[in-house]
């Protein structure tokens, strides 16, 4: 994933970023000792601009010939040909202009809604962060250069270097100005996001599929897990209904079959590889003088005949039933007889739970006729009690499902959601603490004197204590920011989130938290957040002063942080060396059958938004909060900005794949993070002008700080609703653009006549798209219905040139054809346990004729080939994507729920 990506580069930001610290906790003083000179930055600088140019060279070369790494979704059979991207030139430098040649909608056509927003707001960032720049410069740095205040470097640009109090007016009346357009920004990008959202789900695209027309309720008391009374409560609009089992029985048996039929696949695998080998060996010795008899005669014959002919019966694969001490059996034999009785059990208790004989937990999947029917059956309160049948959720596909969490009573519900915030605001706290014992070791050969007992430690080689005390806790430090979205993750799944989806929002407010408070206002302030958390409370007014007396001394360490955020980490996501290294080593070493080859080929990267947009909301935290303080971060952060979204912009286009959807709810979460920078830029002026003595500007920020809080009240009590539901009146609206655009109706029939066309049909469940399957291409749709407008008022009426009828040209209509078999269709929201089938084994096939025999008498028990693979000359296993054009036999397509 990319969040581990960067995770696991925050160590080499503490390497490059660190200075010698009196304090064992190395978030202790480690911004505001910085020295704010040119000479601080540019030690910075230098380093991390060398590694990036190393790693951008090695991205230019390496990109030409490997494919697979850094242009999978150009050609690989796994996806869709609409998934694909197209191919860029093989040149160094000229692949360029084809890559800014498309467009960023091509990724919202062909990837996710996640995706296409992520570099949306990487954008946004930028563009108020540049904005910034042309707002502040021109009247803060003459203000600041000015000032007299005995500063030099770079901090004669800051506001430190500010002696005259009538000054920090100009730095009031420019933050009004930034800050409201920061809050016009918010404002206008939540109006896009919720036309584009709601274009987005009404399209064919995503309104024929399952999920849209599903919704799942949770906490149903036991009286409503029954069909027959959730039938009659929701009426002739209801199509389906999926009542959540008890499947732990079912899924230990699930997992034991497949656990033997692999065990069987591989003891196949290894015979029909020792066959040959031997075989190999037996045809050097005769000199080739004999000839190995054909599949043909011998396929037919006693199981592991044709084997025989050259391995010895005690040479057949072979293990213990238990460990050590369990009886020593013929590997394929012993498979072959407890799939034959294990089989059987799993489809007869799978038929148990499709039955509805198998016991209810208190979850319900629902699904209706129509996408417009499940809107209002999600947005209606379904009990009459509390808590029950609540909370609802709409569009989570059966992939994402969180099955063990929908046994979760209402009851357990609160008490796991108050022990995940409480767990959780815990960790953000005190997370100094396992950062400081890291300090100490970087600083132990200064605690070994005071430390009688840890005298052994002045023996150990320089050499081995450098590394101890230079490399160890820097790795340490890695690891463990790499450990803490996996924390967040499994905190967030515990609370009782029912799908990946939500799990992931919920991260993105965890590791959100987190970067403010640790990242941010621990780095900025002189303590770590505990010993400022005692600090406030016994002086709640003194959280202003705090912030602002060492706010000004942290603004190098913040430029040196956008430096390497944008030269180290963009360019380290552009050459992604762990994946490189991972697939061609690890691929190596342990893909040793032809299913673990074709999976490592054909499983895409994947990006968890849960800990991705916290990340770059924080960096655009940084840069409002320093508007009007340190203008100069903002130079910075245009330019880390945009180089971040250069290498995201290639990676969703060529590289990752989309394997959660939120369906794009974490962008409106990531527009309200950047309203944290606008009150903590509010609050630290604030306290700024305090520690200044300035009333007059102390009053006009608190003005500021004020309006704005109201605005945002009222934007939020505006938006709200609409960010996760959709409006009765759009889908009317959609239904008769679409039947127009179909041909099968006039744009002047009366709107009466076009309902029903995101219905589904009572047969089948799909609705009859032959004609917008076919139908015309977003440039064949009608012309918007207004005029272009110039740049300037597009951007300020975006309720007009950004509306729903605007947008909805961008969502693609043409995709995918939604059609799904009775079977998918009875069985979509099932426990994968309850559909899961047989799994199909797949071997290489040998000159021999083994593989062809095995597959003979292993198919008597279970689904098994030996097709699209194969031993060469040296007996090493090779699957041939061309040959198979990318999809073996056990490829399934994908089904879009």
């Amino acid at each position: 994933m990319a969040s581990s990506m960067d995770t696991s580069l925050h160590g080499l930001t503490k390497a490059l970023l660190r200075r010698v610290d009196q304090n064992d906790d190395p978030n202790v003083g480690k911004a505001q000792d910085k020295d704010s000179s040119l000479s601080a930055l540019v030690s910075t600088l230098v380093p991390v601009l060398l590694v990036a140019a190393v790693m951008t060279v090695l991205f230019l070369i390496l990109r030409r010939s490997q494919r697979r790494q850094y242009a999978p979704r150009t050609y690989l059979g796994a996806l869709r040909e609409q998934e694909r991207s197209p191919d860029l030139p093989k040149g160094l430098f000229n692949w360029i202009g084809t890559f800014y040649a498309i467009p960023d909608t091509f990724i919202l056509n062909h990837s996710s809604l996640d995706g296409y927003l992520l570099l949306r707001f990487l954008k946004i960032v930028t563009a108020i962060a540049f904005v910034g720049c042309c707002i502040t410069w021109p009247v803060l740095f003459p203000v600041n250069a000015t000032g007299h205040g005995g500063q030099v470097q770079l901090n004669i640009l800051s506001f430190s270097n500010i002696v005259d109090k009538n000054r920090y007016y100009a730095h009031v009346f420019i933050a009004w100005i930034f800050y409201g357009f920061v809050m016009l920004m918010v404002t206008r990008e939540h109006m896009f996001y919720i036309n584009l959202r709601q274009a987005y789900l009404l399209s064919p695209l995503y309104s024929q599929r399952m999920s849209s027309r599903t919704v799942l309720f949770t906490s149903v008391p036991d009286e409503f897990l029954d069909e027959a009374k959730l039938r009659r409560m929701f009426g002739s609009k209801l199509k389906n209904v999926w009542i959540a089992t008890d499947t732990k029985d079912i899924e230990k048996l699930v997992k034991e079959r497949d656990k033997t039929a692999m065990k069987l696949e591989g003891a196949e695998i290894k015979l029909t590889k020792l066959a040959n080998g031997a075989r190999i060996k037996a045809h050097k010795k005769s000199g080739g003088r004999d000839e190995e008899a054909t599949a043909s005669g011998h396929a037919d014959g006693e199981s592991g005949s044709i084997a025989s002919r050259w391995l010895k019966p005690k040479q057949r694969p072979t293990h213990r039933t238990k460990f050590l001490i369990g009886k020593k059996v013929d590997t394929i034999d012993w498979a072959r007889s407890e799939l034959s009785s294990l089989i059987p059990k799993v489809d007869a208790l799978q038929n148990t739970h499709r039955a509805g004989e198998a016991k209810f937990v208190n979850s319900v999947f629902v699904e209706f006729y129509s996408q417009s029917e499940a809107q209002a059956a999600f947005q209606m309160v379904a009990h009459h009690q509390a808590l029950h049948m609540a909370p609802r959720f709409i569009g989570i596909s059966p992939d994402e499902v969180i099955w063990k969490n929908l046994r979760i009573k209402w009851w357990e519900r609160i008490i796991r959601n108050i022990a995940t915030i409480a767990f959780v605001c815990a960790l953000i706290l005190f997370w100094s603490i396992p950062v400081a014992l890291v300090g100490v070791i970087s600083h132990i050969d200064r605690i070994v004197p005071k430390v009688p007992f840890l005298s052994f430690i002045n023996k150990i080689p320089p050499v081995i204590l450098g590394v101890v005390t230079g490399l160890l806790p820097t790795i340490m430090l890695a690891v463990l920011m790499a450990l803490l979205p996996i924390v967040l993750r499994l905190v967030a799944k515990w609370g009782g989130m029912p799908s990946l989806s939500r799990i992931e929002l919920r991260t993105q407010n965890f590791y959100f938290a987190f970067q403010v408070v640790q990242v941010f206002l621990v780095t900025t302030l002189s303590s770590a957040a505990s010993a400022s958390v005692v600090q406030i409370i016994q002086s709640p007014m003194s959280v202003t002063s705090l912030l602002a007396e060492n706010l000004p001394k942290a603004s190098t360490f913040y430029i040196s942080y956008f430096v390497l955020q944008g030269l180290a980490i963009s360019s380290g996501a552009l050459l992604q060396i762990v994946g490189l290294i991972l697939a061609r080593v690890l691929g190596k070493l342990l893909d040793k059958t032809p299913r673990k080859m074709y999976n490592r080929w054909a499983t895409l990267s994947g990006l968890g938004w849960g800990t991705v947009f916290p990340v770059y909301t924080m960096l655009g935290v940084i840069a409002i909060t320093y508007a009007a303080i340190a203008p100069l971060v903002l130079g910075f952060a245009t330019i880390g900005m945009y180089l971040i979204y250069f290498s995201y912009r290639y990676n969703l286009l060529f590289v990752f794949n989309t394997n959660i959807d939120t369906q794009g709810l974490v962008y409106p979460r990531a527009l309200q993070g950047l309203t944290v920078g606008v009150y903590l830029g509010q609050l630290c002026l604030i306290g700024l002008f305090g520690i200044k003595g300035a009333p007059g500007p102390i009053v006009l920020m608190v003005i500021n700080l004020i309006f704005t809080a109201l605005y945002h009240i009222s934007l939020n009590g505006a938006f709200g609703p609409l960010l996760t539901t959709l409006p009765k009146s759009l889908e009317a609206e959609e239904e008769s653009l679409l039947a127009v655009e179909d041909g099968k109706y006039s744009a002047d029939e009366p709107m009466a006549n076009l309902k029903g066309i995101h219905a589904v049909s009572a047969k089948n469940g799909t609705r009859d798209i032959s004609s917008s399957s076919t139908g015309p291409t977003n440039k064949d749709l009608p012309s918007v219905p207004h005029k272009k407008p110039s740049f300037f008022m597009k951007w300020l009426r975006p309720d007009k040139f950004h509306d729903y009828h605007t947008l909805r040209r961008l969502v693609p209509r043409n995709f995918a054809e939604i059609v799904y078999s009775p079977e998918t269709e009875r069985d979509a929201y099932y426990n994968p346990a309850i559909k899961s089938p047989t799994p199909l084994l797949w071997i290489p096939r040998d000159p021999a004729g083994v593989s062809r025999q095995e597959v003979k008498h292993s198919s008597r028990v279970i689904p098994i080939t030996d097709e699209g693979a194969h031993l060469d000359e040296k007996n090493k296993i090779v699957w041939d994507a061309e040959e198979t054009g990318g999809r073996p036999p056990i490829w399934e397509p994908k089904t879009y729920f």
